[in-house]
């Protein structure tokens, strides 16, 4: 068996017996690592596109905003439909005997992480979107995340890493070629007089009024 495989076991069975002394903890852990996470770092693009219509430049830090939603949810599918079945990896549980889960047992392949890779795309989007307490948060509940798939018995350590790296370098590597097209319709919205509110916030038309030329 190779080294990093034997690592991979013994640092999720670290993780799951850390979990098995911390029954107190079940509920909440359960909670958030099956969609609340997920539902959280919505909840943060969606506060994250409402601050970027009243910022300069509305039209480019909506655009940036909205990549980061879509890149995040491309890089999902990706994952979850190509390289999942690509990979074929059983879940931790399916290998390992006597494991503490936290969630309903599922035959789906483990490797990598959607959940991961959802945090990493939400967090390199909003770094993008030059949003710095939007990225902070989202930091803190995306790794929050991905540690949790570990913790409630659903992922090998290796598979939020690699989750968390795939939609963080998807989302940046693609984003100068996105952002700029995006930046093209955010702006024709922005235009509109019925639903321009959604690129810039009709309070701060006056001030930014220069960013529509």
């Amino acid at each position: 068996m190779p080294e990093i495989v034997k690592l991979n076991r013994q640092y999720y069975r670290d993780v799951n017996h850390f979990a098995v002394s911390t029954p107190w903890a079940h509920g909440f852990m359960a909670f958030y690592s099956h969609l609340s996470g997920i539902g959280v770092l919505a909840i943060l693009l969606l506060i994250a596109w409402w601050r970027a219509r009243s910022r300069p430049k509305p039209d480019r830090q909506v655009a940036r905003v909205l990549w980061a939603a879509g890149g995040t949810a491309i890089a999902e599918g990706i994952s979850h439909y190509i390289l999942k079945p690509l990979i074929a990896e059983r879940r931790p549980y399916l290998t390992l005997a006597h494991v503490e889960v936290l969630l309903t047992r599922t035959h789906g392949f483990s490797f990598p992480s959607g959940h991961a890779t959802i945090a990493g795309a939400t967090i390199v989007g909003l770094w993008l979107s030059r949003d710095r307490l939007m990225t902070i948060l989202a930091a803190i509940a995306g790794v929050f995340l991905a540690f949790g798939r570990v913790y409630v018995g659903m992922h090998y350590p290796g598979d939020v890493v690699a989750g968390l790296i795939f939609g963080g370098l998807f989302v940046l590597i693609l984003s100068p070629a996105v952002v700029g097209p995006l930046t093209r319709f955010t702006r024709a919205i922005q235009r509109s007089s019925s639903i321009g509110w959604l690129v810039e916030s009709r309070r701060g038309t006056g001030a930014h009024a220069s960013s529509r030329a």
